[in-house]
């Protein structure tokens, strides 16, 4: 593919201000910040997708963490969800690293890109269904160059799989009608593509153990498998 066309993609990214409200949310918040990470100059854009522009696997996430990836401007990097799924994807051998820091880190993806269907940073962590909406045309891009190499998806949580749904569907593959509930560990078979549901990495449900890391695991590596990607085994 045209790797220069997703660069361009994820420059106009950071350029978006389209929804008002999350616009100047992020843009407090940079201004605020934590107390934790005062010394920091925060990113406070819209954060664009991260990892190879030939990934054979994506995984899709839900927008960016207020002080994670709106702080360091790289997706799921500088959070505690982060921590969790960086240390899933190096411990099946997709990430070079087991934690993302900043975006300066060294860490790399192998065959794996990290995408959002909404990418500021919202209040609450809850973007509205419209602000999902006028977000979406950019998933649909990212889903379009991404395709001639993409076979398999994971899709982190409900919200996530509400919004990828109509995405695929407008980038051009078929998606059942009805449209497939969404489930951990469920897998629904598009032409040329194996797209899977997975609970989000979030803290609420990581330190509950309603998704353990091994639970997030047997997904990577049933994605990765289903994308033809290698693993490690389980040690």
């Amino acid at each position: 593919m045209d790797t220069s066309s997703l660069d361009a993609l994820d420059r106009r990214i950071t350029r978006c201000r389209a929804c008002p409200r999350l616009v100047a949310w992020r843009e407090e918040v940079a201004e605020t910040k934590r107390a934790a990470f005062a010394d920091w100059t925060y990113w406070g854009r819209p954060v664009p997708g991260f990892g190879p522009p030939d990934a054979r696997l994506l995984i899709v996430g839900l927008a960016p963490a207020a002080h994670g990836a709106n702080r360091t401007g790289r997706m799921f990097t500088g959070d505690r969800s982060g921590d969790v799924l960086y240390r899933a994807l190096y411990d099946v051998g997709l990430a070079s690293r087991p934690t993302a820091v900043s975006a300066d880190d060294g860490q790399e993806l192998h065959g794996v890109r990290l995408t959002s269907p909404v990418h500021c940073a919202p209040p609450a962590n809850k973007p509205t269904p419209g602000e999902r909406d006028t977000c979406r045309p950019w998933l649909v891009q990212e889903l379009h160059l991404l395709r001639p190499t993409l076979r398999a998806v994971v899709v982190l949580g409900a919200f996530g799989w509400q919004a990828a749904l109509p995405a695929f569907t407008e980038a051009g593959w078929t998606v059942p009608r009805p449209r497939p509930a969404f489930a951990h560990g469920t897998r629904v078979v598009l032409p040329g593509l194996d797209l899977f549901g997975c609970f989000h990495v979030s803290q609420r449900n990581t330190f509950t153990g309603r998704l353990t890391p091994a639970m997030l695991r047997d997904v990577l590596r049933t994605a990765a498998d289903a994308a033809g990607l290698e693993t490690k085994p389980e040690e």
